[in-house]
């Protein structure tokens, strides 16, 4: 695996978006990951839909193709320091955030994600955003 796919790319792609479903279908080859943050994120826009069944049933259908990576002993030392080194330079970002980007950070592998206003600040975070070539 070498790349974990943030939550905006899922929802961009469970929308049908083509630019997002033509890399995620490139990158799909390398392995994608998925982040438990993002499914507990993907899982608040299902429990608001319209239909919440047939959207549930659709977001299982849609990550089924990757593995779900779990919170572990590495990512939260990787959380602590991270977000007391944000803290501490006075440019912290959200925990739900953190925790993907340190998910990312501790198993060495690129973030797909168009948020790099935040993503950014993680230092040594590899990024791919959907313009990018």
């Amino acid at each position: 695996m070498r790349y974990l796919v943030d939550t905006d790319w899922i929802i961009h792609a469970l929308n049908r978006i083509p630019a997002v479903v033509q890399r995620l279908n490139e990158f799909q080859v390398a392995g994608i990951g998925i982040s438990i943050i993002s499914m507990a994120e993907l899982y608040q826009g299902v429990f608001y839909a319209y239909d919440p069944e047939a959207s549930e049933a659709l977001l299982i259908e849609s990550v089924s193709q990757y593995e779900v990576l779990q919170l572990d002993d590495d990512i939260c030392r990787t959380f602590g320091r991270e977000r007391g080194r944000l803290k501490a330079a006075g440019t912290p970002i959200g925990d739900l955030d953190l925790l993907i980007g340190c998910t990312a950070l501790t198993y060495g592998l690129t973030l797909l994600s168009n948020n790099r206003r935040h993503f950014g600040r993680l230092e040594g975070l590899d990024i791919i955003s959907v313009g990018d070539a």
